[in-house]
């Protein structure tokens, strides 16, 4: 088993920015990537972004491309999501997951915390 705790969320305005921090325990030395995904009221949860946790690849959704950064730190078993540029749609719950397998897909994810609020006022 693997726990996930995301902390860093909150209300902001547009143009601001937030750091998503993600704190890993347990079996994590099965853990293949580690990635970020929200969902919105009424909408399919989706892909933020991914780090792969070895080797640091890193993987964006193209709506969050050159504005979020996804980076991890080994010695604290965490991966954080910095946000910057901040807009009204980028408003969801983000969640944390941890895959033994992939990247990009839901199912590739065995493992989700239990999600921290981000709301971007315009």
């Amino acid at each position: 088993q693997v726990q996930l705790v995301e902390s860093g969320g909150g209300l902001v305005q547009a143009g601001d920015s937030l750091r998503l921090s993600c704190a890993a325990s347990g079996r994590t030395f099965s853990t293949y990537a580690m990635g970020w995904f929200r969902q919105a009221p009424r909408t399919e949860r989706e892909f933020v972004a991914a780090v792969v946790w070895a080797a640091g690849w890193t993987y964006y959704a193209d709506s969050v491309k050159g504005r979020f950064t996804i980076s991890r730190d080994h010695a604290k078993n965490t991966v954080y999501l910095q946000m910057n540029s901040l807009n009204p749609e980028d408003t969801a719950v983000y969640y944390c997951a941890a895959a033994s397998r992939g990247v990009w897909a839901k199912e590739d994810y065995d493992y989700w915390g239990q999600g921290t609020q981000v709301t971007v006022s315009s």
